[in-house]
């Protein structure tokens, strides 16, 4: 029994130089790989971040257009712009008097 133990441990596979070279580049490789991999997930994410910030300026800027654009439909209205100086500017008709009225203030 003792040479079948012993035939055992001689049959043992020792890595060749030329293995042990080609182990030593797939772990190369497969770092290099992680390493591309991990940089394209930064670089999706950082991208994904800057395309929300972008919708939402692109959110406001289209509201700001919905509303300009309102207010040039209403601008066209000869009544609307009337009323809106004389509102905003205290313009008034001929022979119309403008008074103004103190505020009332809480004592």
């Amino acid at each position: 029994m003792t040479e079948i133990k012993t035939v055992k441990k001689k049959k043992k596979r020792k890595l060749t130089p030329v293995v042990k070279l080609l182990c030593i580049v797939m772990i190369g490789i497969s770092l290099f790989f992680l390493f591309s991999f991990g940089r394209e997930v930064m670089t999706t994410l950082r991208l994904r971040k800057n395309l929300a910030e972008v919708r939402e300026k692109l959110q406001i800027v289209e509201d700001e257009n919905t509303y300009l654009t309102d207010q040039k439909a209403k601008l066209q209205d000869p009544d609307y712009v009337e009323s809106y100086a004389r509102g905003n500017f205290m313009l008034s008709k001929d022979g119309e008097q403008i008074f103004y009225l103190p505020e009332k203030t809480d004592k």
